[in-house]
């Protein structure tokens, strides 16, 4: 099993979230690791819960919900359709350990927690409905493993309670995302200033899980420094499940991960000085340039030289002293103005 260090990640780790997109097929969930390494992800995430680990089976008003595409049902019959068989997960990981593929989940109980300690994933992740569950995060925290908390919903003093339960239950590498828990969220609502301020605050690397029906706001968070971008990812929409309508698709996940990996070779380093390009086309600045036959003895003035392109001459910030001076020696129209040139 290999180790995670979040403090020494050198690129943005692009995890592809399965979540509910697997339609409860195995084969499908299958194609959908295989797809998410095609496309170019490094991680694949799956969610451990069952209905029962989440819920009651209870069709009171506390437990319908409200959603333009999950209304009409309860919790339970939601989670139902959308959680993934528990015993999947060892063929799921193996297959994405063959493919290179780091396989990890959402734990969002004690049972989940065992079952995924089992299978020896390399960290643990916590959702954001579930940031609050102090007991959930201690438990979590004791595996000493490395630790993601999704902070959708929660105010600073619910970051700061989770981040002290893991840092005080034996949890050192820990990671928050900026989230956004609105399925879709809107890209106004982001508030990418967020990450730097919470990076600052908590002492922590900072990702982003990014529940936005496009790939800018991803890209645009690689700027702010994030450690991990996280996405639903599924084959196609017309596969229905309970998140495919806020998913991407493959080409989808394939631009993101072409345009954080652009962003970040953008970002180089504090730099002022000319790139290879940059010297080749120097000569494209303007200069001093004579612009009519010069004598002799003439004198400069505006009406003989100019600032002009390209750059062979003198730079156009010399043109106050230069007018007023002679010629040293005849100047044909055309020729740029060198220092040589100049008389007293």
């Amino acid at each position: 099993m290999k180790r995670i260090n979040f403090s020494k990640i050198n690129h943005c780790l692009i995890v592809a979230e399965v979540s509910a997109n697997h339609c409860q097929d195995l084969e499908l969930a299958i194609k959908l690791v295989e797809k998410a390494k095609e496309c170019g992800a490094d991680a694949v995430k799956f969610q451990a819960y069952t209905p029962d680990t989440l819920t009651i089976d209870a069709s009171t008003k506390y437990f319908r919900i409200n959603h333009p595409k999950w209304g009409g049902q309860s919790l339970y019959q939601l989670y139902k359709k959308a959680y993934t068989p528990w015993n999947w997960f060892k063929k799921l990981k193996k297959r994405a350990d063959s493919l290179g593929l780091l396989f990890f989940a959402t734990a969002y109980d004690r049972s989940s927690v065992d079952f995924l300690q089992d299978l020896g994933v390399p960290l643990h992740k916590v959702a954001s409905f579930e940031l609050v569950d102090i007991p959930l995060i201690e438990y979590l925290a004791k595996t000493r493993k490395p630790l993601i908390l999704s902070t959708g919903m929660a105010s600073q003093q619910e970051i700061k309670d989770a981040v002290n339960a893991a840092r005080g239950n034996g949890t050192k590498e820990i990671m928050l995302l900026k989230c956004v828990s609105a399925y879709p969220a809107k890209p106004e609502d982001m508030n990418l200033l967020t990450i730097p301020d919470l990076r600052k605050k908590f002492q922590c690397p900072v990702g982003l899980s990014d529940h936005t029906l496009s790939t800018a706001v991803a890209i645009a968070s690689v700027v702010l420094g994030v450690k991990l971008i996280e996405k639903h990812f599924c084959l196609s929409r017309k596969y229905k499940s309970a998140d495919s309508f806020f998913s991407l698709e493959p080409e989808d996940l394939k631009q993101l991960v072409s345009g954080v990996r652009t962003a970040e070779k953008s970002l180089g380093k504090i730099y002022y000085g000319l790139t290879a390009d940059q010297k080749n086309n120097r000569i494209f600045r303007r200069s001093l340039f004579a612009i009519q036959d010069i004598k002799k003895g003439d004198f400069f003035t505006e009406n003989n030289i100019q600032s002009i392109r390209p750059g062979f001459g003198l730079a156009p910030k010399y043109l106050k002293e230069v007018i007023g001076k002679k010629a040293k020696t005849s100047i044909k129209r055309g020729m740029p103005l060198m220092e040589s040139l100049l008389g007293k």
